[in-house]
């Protein structure tokens, strides 16, 4: 099945040699013959000219019927409509819960900004180089990446407490941080994974997280690619557009795995639910309704009261500032302030999220503003500039703040009862 592997020049000599592909010369790929279907699998790096001409050229040979690229259908619409960010529904966005996988989305692309700016050339260029010429001549296309929301998801559940703090301060980085990539980073991009990269040594050092990014991946994509072969008609020739860190993962895959690709797909998309039971908020409200308890009963009113009055301040000022650094309406600040002290108690609600929906309804964001989202989340400026963005940065500011007060205010319960 497996007809020619991966390499450097020898596997673009190979590829010559198996069907005359010049295109593929001095270009990483594999070559896998399955279920009728031969699949040429070109790897390429996400920031090099010399992978978007190798695509164009691939493309424009006419010995593919099929082109598949490593895009999902957020990312393919992200590349080749500049009117999608204008699209966005804000309320929906925070009334849905999905202010966070946004927001790690933004900070993502413009991480990926960052190295368009220092290098010239736009990350993923030659997989909207895979679409669009696939678009023009006529070609069947085929997205065969996993959504990033998943992905993102799926790492975030098998990460504990240290991995997820870790994976939020990276996301954070990439937010807020406006300095140029490193060569390092960039010389490793260019044999890996766009998103892999985006994480730094924490992916390589995480094995959840890396399982996620890329393992799985790669199977998931084989079993898309394995899909292809079942279509009626099957295509003949499929050239797959991957990044060159898939490569030796994917070939292996396509060309070894037997499980039922709709099945594999199905279980590598799932995402398994929250517990309906929110037992760490019942516990911690349990706790903490507790200690205030004790506290009225063993030390009197007096000291009930202070307990209580010291958690409602702390945490009340602590969400505050974290809305107010976002320069966020003083409306917006009060929202913050009232729901940090309740937070705790309910699963449901964050202090961000109340100051973020409120920020949205008082200073709505205008058309101009989602025109530019993509340009101005690029600085650190911009984030705060733009409306849209910066109520993202209100969540994710005011939740911090409040997270950090809970600790202190916890602290300074401890104590008062001792």
């Amino acid at each position: 099945m497996d007809e020619s592997s991966a390499g450097n020049g020898d596997a673009g000599n190979q590829g010559a040699a198996d069907g005359g592909a010049d295109s593929l010369q001095g270009q990483p790929h594999a070559i896998v013959e399955r279920d009728g279907v031969r699949f040429t699998l070109l790897g390429t790096a996400h920031v090099s000219r010399a992978s978007i001409d190798a695509v164009n050229a691939c493309v424009a040979s006419g010995r593919y019927d099929c082109i598949a690229v490593e895009l999902d259908a957020n990312r393919h619409r992200a590349l080749t409509d500049p009117d999608a960010m204008a699209k966005l529904d804000l309320f929906q966005i925070i009334r849905e819960g999905k202010i966070g996988l946004v927001a790690a989305n933004l900070a993502l692309a413009a991480y990926q900004r960052r190295l368009a700016e220092q290098l010239g050339v736009e990350p993923g260029a030659e997989l909207k180089a895979a679409a669009q010429g696939a678009s023009t001549r006529g070609l069947a296309l085929r997205l065969v990446d996993r959504d990033v929301g998943t992905t993102l998801k799926r790492a975030w559940a098998g990460l504990g407490f240290w991995g997820r703090s870790k994976l939020m301060a990276g996301l954070g980085g990439s937010l807020f941080v406006d300095e140029q990539v490193e060569e390092a980073e960039i010389e490793k991009l260019k044999q890996g994974d766009l998103l892999e990269s985006s994480f730094g040594e924490f992916a390589a050092q995480t094995p959840a997280l890396f399982e996620a990014l890329i393992s799985e991946r790669d199977r998931y994509m084989a079993a898309k690619l394995r899909a292809i072969a079942a279509e009626s008609p099957p295509p003949r020739e499929v050239l797959a557009v991957v990044g060159a860190g898939h490569l030796k993962g994917l070939r292996a895959a396509l060309a070894d795995g037997s499980e039922d690709p709709t099945a594999t797909v199905a279980a590598l998309d799932h995402v398994k639910p929250p517990s309906k039971v929110p037992w760490f908020s019942i516990i911690i409200g349990g706790l903490l309704l507790s200690a205030f308890g004790w506290g009225f009963w063993h030390g009197g009113f007096n000291l009930g009261a202070k307990l209580v009055l010291d958690w409602v301040l702390i945490t009340a000022i602590g969400g505050a500032l974290g809305a107010a650094a976002a320069g966020a309406h003083p409306l917006s600040i009060l929202g913050a302030a009232v729901a940090s002290p309740i937070t705790p108690l309910i699963p449901a609600l964050s202090s961000g999220m109340v100051s973020a929906f409120i920020e949205a309804w008082l200073r709505k964001p205008t058309y101009q503003d989602m025109l530019n989202l993509r340009q101005d989340t690029g600085t650190i400026k911009g984030w705060w500039h733009n409306r849209f963005a910066r109520v993202f940065v209100n969540f994710m500011l005011a939740n911090m703040g409040t997270s950090l007060a809970v600790w202190i205010a916890g602290a300074k319960l401890i104590h008062g009862l001792g």
